[in-house]
């Protein structure tokens, strides 16, 4: 399969496993799973037809670790960046010192006023690399990193999570808590 295959599947997994199953008419379980054979199916039916073998790869190859497998492979889900309401059930962990969160420059003034916000997600996104935040931000327009003190949030009782591939996660991030580098 080609970058370019395997591209358009990601980003159609991405649409169906975080925001809109209902678009191939898929079931997504609680906590965001979908039967693999399902997805297969109705994907197929909306005339974007990919095979098992195609599905492994996007899994296996996605640089972010986006989706993920049960351990029979007989079920997917994104890991995280939902807009639709599941349990990803994360598990709460201890934030390293600083975290990092790219954005636009335009954004910029709205976010020290009001600090970062979900939004129609379920959680904030941050790093612990400050290059990861700086791709993120140029997704958006001219980049600018914020530091955000994790250390500090969480001793004032902010709840940190951390997703399969390595995201860290959090509801809100008060302007107090950041920085901008």
């Amino acid at each position: 399969m080609n970058e370019k295959r395997q591209t358009k599947i990601s980003k159609f997994l991405s649409l169906i496993l975080r925001h809109k199953p209902e678009e191939i008419n898929l079931s997504l379980d609680e906590n965001g799973w979908a039967e693999v054979s399902e997805l297969l199916r109705k994907s197929a039916e909306y005339d974007f037809p990919f095979t098992l073998d195609e599905l492994e790869t996007v899994v296996a190859a996605n640089d972010k670790k986006r989706f993920a497998f049960d351990e029979a492979k007989l079920k997917i889900r994104a890991n995280q960046g939902h807009s639709i309401a599941v349990d990803v059930e994360f598990k709460e962990k201890v934030p390293p010192k600083i975290l990092y969160h790219g954005t636009a420059e335009r954004n910029l003034e709205s976010i020290l006023q009001k600090g970062l916000e979900k939004r129609a997600r379920h959680h904030v996104h941050l790093s612990t690399e400050i290059e990861t935040a700086r791709t993120v931000g140029i997704r958006y327009g001219k980049p600018v990193i914020l530091a955000i003190d994790a250390e500090q949030m969480a001793a004032h009782g902010y709840k940190f999570y951390v997703s399969e591939n390595g995201v860290w996660l959090v509801d809100e991030v008060p302007p107090e808590f950041l920085k901008v580098l």
